[in-house]
């Protein structure tokens, strides 16, 4: 069910549990996603497949659903050949169908939609979104992101997903863009050990969010378990607000053969750490799918 309480009060009261990675979940139902759209190419078309993938994640304990929007862009959109009114249509409907998860899901617990706004380099579709440093200045991320953000602030999310930000000037730019939409925000970086992709420390990474009034929670996602640790502890004591991690499953993109390789190293049992740290919302990345979000919900629910 939708839920009256918003997502920062919720996060005041204990830790709140995250769904996991969109795209796993629609390829093991059957669906390929070989192509620059991603998961976004099915919102124009097989939506029915993003909410029944939404559905899976909120049956197995997950409170917050992350929108399909993470690589739909006006841009990459008008590649397909897709104008920009049917564009907006789309970056609104994945609000929408994350809604009707919601409501169809068979619970009592309060539910959110986080709206997911992805970095510039996911539009790009070559890997970059994990190295930052596209060559464009803090202005011209700005007007990338504000357009598509003001779209999905209109669709009514519960809280934007500013998500697998690999670079401090991108952080810079987005947390301008969300500034006069009315909805509030995390912030999570992508990270290698203590910096972000692109190279900086976390430490200046996180600060720049800890005056943002419209960020609600800031950390990290699509990084290795073994990172968030030691990110949790400097995006709390940097920032003082709740910290949100999901991390990758551990195993490694190669972004020129677009696959996964190597063994996952994401053990649900590790969120009582992440938790007892100062992690309030919590759960996974690419490769962590509902049997996963199920053991995280457990984990914190149980403990």
């Amino acid at each position: 069910m939708t839920s009256d309480t918003t997502l920062a009060q919720a996060l005041a009261a204990g830790p709140v549990v995250l769904d996991g990675g969109m795209s796993n979940q629609l390829e093991s139902a059957g669906h390929d996603l070989s192509d620059e759209l991603w998961s976004a190419r099915l919102l124009a078309e097989r939506p029915e497949a993003i909410t029944e993938a939404h559905l899976a994640y909120f049956e197995a304990g997950a409170d917050v659903a992350i929108t399909s929007s993470y690589q739909a862009t006006f841009e990459g959109f008008a590649g397909r050949g897709i104008g920009r009114e049917r564009a907006a249509e789309l970056l609104a409907l994945s609000v929408e169908l994350a809604r009707e998860a919601a409501r169809r899901a068979k619970t009592d617990r309060p539910l959110w939609v986080a709206a997911s706004v992805g970095p510039y380099g996911a539009m790009l579709a070559d890997g970059s979104e994990y190295r930052g440093r596209y060559g464009l200045s803090v202005d011209e991320l700005e007007r990338f992101h504000r357009p598509r953000l003001e779209v999905l602030a209109a669709a009514g999310p519960d809280v934007l997903a500013l998500e697998t930000v690999p670079d401090a000037d991108e952080a810079r730019a987005l947390l301008r863009a969300v500034r006069g939409l009315g909805v509030p925000a995390w912030l999570s970086y992508s990270v290698a050990g203590d910096r972000t992709r692109a190279g900086q420390p976390l430490q200046e990474a996180f600060a720049l969010a800890a005056d943002a009034d419209e960020v609600i929670a800031v950390g990290v996602n699509c990084c290795a378990p073994e990172d968030v640790d030691a990110a949790i502890e400097t995006a709390a004591r940097v920032t003082g607000k709740p910290v949100v991690v999901y991390p990758n499953s551990g195993e490694a993109w190669d972004a020129q053969a677009r696959a996964w390789h190597g063994q996952s190293s994401f053990a649900p049992a590790q969120v009582r750490t992440w938790r007892d740290a100062g992690a309030r919302l919590i759960g996974g990345c690419c490769r962590v799918g509902p049997e996963a979000i199920s053991g995280i919900s457990g984990a914190l629910r149980t403990s």
